[in-house]
C-alpha cells in the first residue's frame, strides 16, 4: 500500500473513543460531565476498577453536567468512572427469530434456548400512527370469551382496557385472551409483575405453548428504566409485525407498574409529585404507549389489551381515569362476581367497547342492548327479588329478566381453558335475547 494511502487511512480514524467521567452517584441517578449528550442517548458506564459495565440512558442535562438513569443497579461503580456515548441508541434486534421465545427487553433470551438470530434493528421509542394514516375499525376481532365476543365486541386494532384489583382474575383472562384470539401473531408484555408468575403465565395460562408468540418480561426487581422501556420494546415488536400486514395481538400486564417505574424515575430527578404521588411525566406516558397501536392504512394492525391495576377497586385511580380516556373501551372485573362464582367476572354493565356498534350486525345489536337492559333489571330489583317483596306480573320486563337470569348467568360464565368461536357466542346471545 502505499505510504500516502496508509497516511489518510491513520489520520482519519478516530484512535481514541470519547468519554466522559462520573462526578456523583446514588441509588437511582448516576452524575456525569466531560461528554456532549442529547436527552435519551444511550451511555455505557465502565468502572475503572473492575471493569463491570452497565447501561444507562440520558434523562436529563444541566450545562455540562448530565443525569444517567442506569438500567440495573450501580453496585461497585464510584466517582471517576468512565461514561462511554452508545453509538447504536435505543434500537433493539427483531425479527421473525422471536417467535415462541421468553426474552428481556433487549431482546436476549431467557428461556435457556439458545441465541436469537434477528433480520433488522428496530428503535425503541417511535411516533404513534399519524391521525390522517389510520386506518377504520370496521372488522371484528375474535377473542374467543364470550361475554367479550358477544357483549364487548371488539375490533381489528382497537386499544381496550382490564381494569380489575388484585386477585380477581387479570391473569386468567390474559391467557384465554392470548389462547383464543383470531391473530397470527401474539405479543405479551409482562412489566412489574413477579418472577414467579413469568413461569406460571406460561404453563397455566398459556399451556405451555407458545406458537407464534413473543413473551417479554421486565420483572418488579428488574430497575425502574428497565420496567419502563420494556413496554415499549414490546410494542416495537409488535410494530415489526404489523409493518409485515400482519395482524397482531398485543397484551400487556401492567400499565400500572409502567406507570409506578416512571413515577420512581420522575421521582428521582426532582420531578413534583401530584395525585397520589405520581409525577406529570408518567401520565404523559400513557399515550406515548397506547397511540402506537392501532390500525394503519395499507399495513397490518395491533388489537391491544392493556390491564390496569385499580387499587381497593377505585376506578378514580389516576391511573385508571387516564388509560380510560385514552383507550377505545374498558373491561372492568368484577370481585362480587368472583364471589358469586362467575368466571371471567366481568361487569358486563361497568364495561363498554367504544366501536361495538359499527362492526356487528343490527340482530347482534339489538340482541346485546336487551341483555343489557334485563341485566339491569335484575341488579337494581336484586334485593327486592331475594326478601320476596317483587310481585310477579307487576312488571312483564322484570318477568322476563328473572326467567332468563339462568340462561344469563351461564353466557358470562366461560371455563378458562375452553375458547368459543365468535359466531357461537352471537348465536347464544341471539337465542336468549330471542327466546
Amino acid at each position: 500500500m502505499p505510504l500516502s494511502s496508509l497516511k489518510k487511512r491513520i489520520s482519519s480514524t478516530n484512535h481514541s473513543e470519547m468519554f466522559g467521567e462520573v462526578v456523583k452517584i446514588n441509588a437511582t441517578v448516576i452524575t456525569g460531565t466531560g461528554l456532549k449528550v442529547s436527552i435519551s442517548d444511550m451511555v455505557r458506564i465502565v468502572s475503572n476498577d473492575t471493569a463491570q459495565e452497565i447501561t444507562g440512558m440520558i434523562t436529563e442535562i444541566d450545562g455540562a453536567t448530565f443525569f444517567i438513569t442506569p438500567f440495573s443497579f450501580v453496585e461497585g461503580f464510584c466517582s471517576g468512572d468512565r461514561v462511554f456515548l452508545d453509538q447504536a441508541g435505543m434500537n433493539i434486534p427483531v425479527g421473525e427469530g422471536l417467535l415462541g421465545r421468553v426474552v428481556d427487553p433487549f431482546m436476549r433470551p431467557i428461556d435457556g434456548k439458545g441465541p436469537i438470530i434477528s433480520t433488522k434493528l428496530s428503535p425503541i421509542i417511535k411516533a404513534p400512527i399519524a391521525a390522517m394514516k389510520r386506518g377504520m375499525i370496521d372488522e371484528v376481532f375474535s377473542v374467543g370469551v364470550k361475554s367479550i365476543d358477544g357483549l364487548l365486541t371488539c375490533g381489528k386494532g382497537q386499544k381496550l382496557g382490564i381494569f380489575a384489583g388484585s386477585g380477581v382474575g387479570k391473569s386468567t383472562l390474559m391467557g384465554m385472551i392470548v389462547r383464543g384470539a383470531d391473530a397470527p401473531i401474539k405479543v405479551v408484555a409482562l412489566i412489574g409483575e413477579r418472577g414467579r408468575e413469568v413461569p406460571e403465565f406460561i404453563e397455566k395460562n398459556l399451556g405451555g405453548n407458545l406458537e407464534n408468540t413473543v413473551i417479554i418480561v421486565a420483572t418488579s426487581d428488574d430497575s425502574p428504566l428497565m420496567r419502563k422501556y420494556g413496554a415499549f420494546a414490546a410494542m416495537s415488536v409488535a410494530e415489526y409485525f404489523k409493518d409485515k400486514n400482519l395482524d397482531v395481538l398485543f397484551i400487556m400486564d401492567s400499565v400500572t407498574r409502567f406507570a409506578m417505574a416512571q413515577r420512581e424515575i420522575g421521582l428521582a430527578l426532582g420531578e413534583p409529585p401530584t395525585s397520589k404521588g405520581y409525577p406529570p411525566s408518567s401520565l404523559t406516558l400513557l399515550p406515548q404507549l397506547m397511540e402506537r397501536a392501532g390500525k394503519e392504512e395499507g399495513k397490518g394492525s395491533i388489537t391491544a389489551f392493556f390491564t390496569v391495576l385499580i387499587e381497593g377497586d377505585d376506578m378514580s385511580d389516576p391511573i385508571a381515569d387516564q388509560s380510560r380516556s385514552i383507550l377505545d373501551g374498558h373491561i372492568v372485573l368484577s370481585r362480587e362476581m368472583t364471589d358469586f362464582g362467575i368466571y371471567p367476572p366481568i361487569h358486563i354493565l361497568n364495561s363498554a367497547s367504544r366501536v361495538m356498534s359499527d362492526i356487528v350486525t343490527p340482530e347482534h345489536l339489538r340482541a346485546i342492548l336487551k341483555f343489557r337492559r334485563l341485566y339491569t333489571l335484575l341488579k337494581e330489583n336484586e334485593v327486592l327479588i331475594r326478601i320476596g317483596a317483587y310481585q310477579k306480573g307487576s312488571d312483564p320486563e322484570l318477568d322476563e329478566a328473572i326467567n332468563k337470569k339462568k340462561e344469563m348467568e351461564e353466557f358470562m360464565t366461560q371455563s378458562s381453558t375452553l375458547q368459543n368461536p365468535f359466531q357461537d357466542s352471537v348465536n347464544s346471545l341471539l337465542s336468549i335475547a330471542d327466546s
